[in-house]
């Protein structure tokens, strides 16, 4: 990996890292509706401006059953899930229950595209689901019964995106990244659009809310996927999902230095065991293999 591949990846990390910050920022004053809304509507059309300066012709309608699936899975409901969570659960618990992704990924390729476990992506496993009840049990929680209800949606939003790379892989579509993003985010829009007029604004937004809402969608949304999917196309997929590991590290991060959260020993202890989990869930690193008999 050369040096504008590294400086890259850990660019997108930042940058993903303070999508939780701003979702934080944003979710109590606008709802969850009307923020992903603004976040998918803005970065669609960023992207479309994008395509046009590059003279892209994207056939929006030649895949939209595809575009509607992947809008769903990957944008529309994870993005409104996180939010509802950002209402309750700090930024930097929020980006390590992000990194659980490829563990649910692991877990629905074994049912679903019968993908084999083996002893790696098994002890991943293990691994991460111990590390979420740590950080479960150690965070503190805003007062109240519904809390556990923001636990599971920041559970059930990783758990998204491991469904749309199962469906991704079986898909007999071929489809150009940057026509995936630009097509599933237009999709996304549509599908959000409901929830965002059935929940109005809760409060009158602020410059900085505003400022936040324009980071998420351009930023952390837009030009995000871009350099993604640039990243694929220098170093691989595998490589480029490497960011997995640096997202909590910025999360954690931009969430004690904007927001004052703070970082306990049960969150750096069950993080830790969330990125160890995710790593051998998703062959990052292997477990050695085991001596043949009688040598």
């Amino acid at each position: 990996m050369d040096i504008a591949s590294i400086f890259r990846l850990i660019a997108l990390a930042a940058i993903w890292g303070g999508s939780f910050l701003f979702l934080r920022i944003g979710a109590p004053v606008f709802g969850p509706g009307v923020l992903i809304e603004l976040r998918v509507g803005l970065a669609a059309v960023f992207l479309w401006l994008v395509c046009r300066m590059l003279g892209r012709h994207i056939r929006l309608l030649q895949h939209w059953r595809y575009f509607l699936v992947i809008g769903l899975l990957n944008s529309a409901l994870p993005f409104l899930l996180f939010a509802y969570a950002a209402q309750t659960l700090s930024a930097s618990l929020l980006s390590i229950l992000n990194s659980s992704a490829p563990i649910f990924g692991a877990i629905i390729a074994a049912f679903w595209l019968r993908q084999p476990v083996g002893r790696s992506a098994a002890l991943g496993l293990l691994l991460g689901m111990v590390g979420v009840a740590t950080l479960v049990a150690g965070s503190p929680m805003v007062a109240g019964d519904g809390w556990w209800l923001a636990v599971a949606a920041g559970l059930a939003a990783p758990f998204c995106y491991g469904l749309a790379s199962a469906y991704t892989k079986q898909s007999p579509i071929a489809v150009d990244p940057t026509d995936n993003a630009h097509g599933s985010m237009w999709a996304a829009a549509i599908l959000v659009l409901p929830v965002a007029l059935w929940q109005p604004i809760r409060h009158s937004p602020a410059g900085a809310d505003w400022m936040a809402v324009g980071a998420l969608a351009i930023v952390c949304t837009g030009a995000a996927y871009l350099m993604f999917f640039r990243l694929i196309a220098d170093v691989g997929p595998m490589r480029a999902l490497s960011v997995t590991f640096l997202i909590p590290v910025f999360g954690v991060l931009w969430g004690a230095l904007f927001l004052g959260e703070t970082i306990g020993w049960s969150k750096l202890f069950g993080g830790a065991l969330v990125l160890c989990g995710t790593a051998l869930a998703n062959g990052m690193i292997r477990l050695p293999r085991p001596a043949p008999a009688g040598s």
